[in-house]
C-alpha cells in the first residue's frame, strides 16, 4: 500500500467530534437479502482510535443482557448519521473495563459544558439591548428585548438539560 493512498482517505462529515464516554446513535446501512436499509444502534464509545488509515471507534450497547460491540471506520461510506445523545465523564482513553460491569455499574457521570461563557453571552445581549433603549427608537427596542426573551429560553433550555 501506498503512505499517499493512504493519507487520502477523507473522513466522513457526518460525525462530529467524540470522545469516549460519549452516548451516541449511529445510523448505518445494512445491507440484507439484496436490499438496503439504515440500522440504528444506541451505545456508549468504548474507544476512539485515530491514525493515518482514518481511524475508527467503538459503540458497545447491551441488550437483554447481552453486549454487542460495533467497530465503525471514520472513513466509511455506510455510516448515514452520528449524533452525540450525552457526553460522558471519564479518565481513561480506552473504557475496556466496561464490559465486566455490571449495568448499574457502568454508567457514567454526564459531562458538564462551561455556564461561565453562556452567562457573558446573556450580559452582552443584555447590554446590547440597554444601548439600543437609550438611542430611543422604538423599533430597536422592541428588537432588544425580543433578543433578550430568546437568549433567556435558551438559557432556560440548557439549564434544564443540565439537571
Amino acid at each position: 500500500m501506498n503512505v499517499n493512498s493512504i493519507s487520502q482517505i477523507k473522513v466522513n462529515p457526518k460525525i462530529p467530534q467524540i470522545s469516549p464516554g460519549d452516548t451516541v446513535k449511529v445510523s448505518f446501512k445494512v445491507k440484507e437479502a439484496g436490499r438496503e436499509r439504515v440500522q440504528t444502534l444506541l451505545g456508549l464509545v468504548v474507544r476512539v482510535r485515530r491514525g493515518a488509515s482514518g481511524g475508527n471507534f467503538t459503540v458497545r450497547r447491551v441488550t437483554y443482557g447481552i453486549g454487542v460491540e460495533h467497530t465503525f471506520p471514520f472513513a466509511s461510506p455506510f455510516l448515514e448519521k452520528v449524533e452525540v445523545v450525552r457526553h460522558g465523564t471519564v479518565r481513561r482513553a480506552k473504557l475496556y473495563y466496561i464490559r465486566r460491569l455490571s449495568a448499574k455499574e457502568a454508567r457514567l457521570k454526564e459531562r458538564r459544558e462551561k455556564v461561565v461563557e453562556k452567562a457573558s453571552v446573556v450580559e452582552a445581549v443584555a447590554e446590547e439591548g440597554e444601548a439600543e433603549e437609550v438611542v430611543g427608537e422604538e423599533s430597536a427596542a422592541e428588537e432588544g428585548t425580543a433578543e433578550e426573551s430568546a437568549v433567556e429560553e435558551a438559557v432556560a433550555e440548557e439549564a434544564e438539560e443540565a439537571e
